[in-house]
């Protein structure tokens, strides 16, 4: 039984992440147009961000999107086809889990954020 879900899952996947990946392509959120200063200063601002993701993950593309509605210049690490940085976020944040945030603060400090509403109200909260 236990192979069935897993070939019905699989099959699944492969039917479904070409979908998921077409649509959000097609359907690109507005982004915040600001002058070239402020989006500068924002680039600064979120120079220390790093997301960790899958390319069809549905929760990664619900932050990828609130990401390019804020306009925002954050660093997009494939975490499923790169090994080393899977390996980075397991030793940095504890588990292969997606999406993930790695923020580094003014002092060097690195924290990890998990979970995509999580992630979208940080970034609305602190990027607005």
């Amino acid at each position: 039984m236990k192979l069935f879900f897993r070939i019905f899952f699989k099959t699944l996947r492969f039917f479904l992440e070409p979908l998921i990946l077409l649509w959000d392509k097609l359907t690109p959120p507005k982004g915040i147009i600001r002058s070239e200063q402020e989006q500068s200063d924002m680039d600064k601002k979120t120079q220390n961000l790093a997301l960790y993701q899958f390319n069809s993950c549905p929760f990664c593309i619900k932050v990828r999107r609130q990401i390019k509605r804020q306009s925002l210049a954050i660093q997009l690490i494939d975490a499923q086809h790169n090994q080393q940085h899977k390996e980075a976020l397991l030793n940095g944040g504890g588990a292969i889990k997606v999406p993930c945030l790695k923020m580094i603060n003014e002092t060097g400090e690195v924290s990890w954020l998990y979970e995509s509403n999580d992630i979208i109200r940080y970034l609305q909260d602190n990027f607005s």
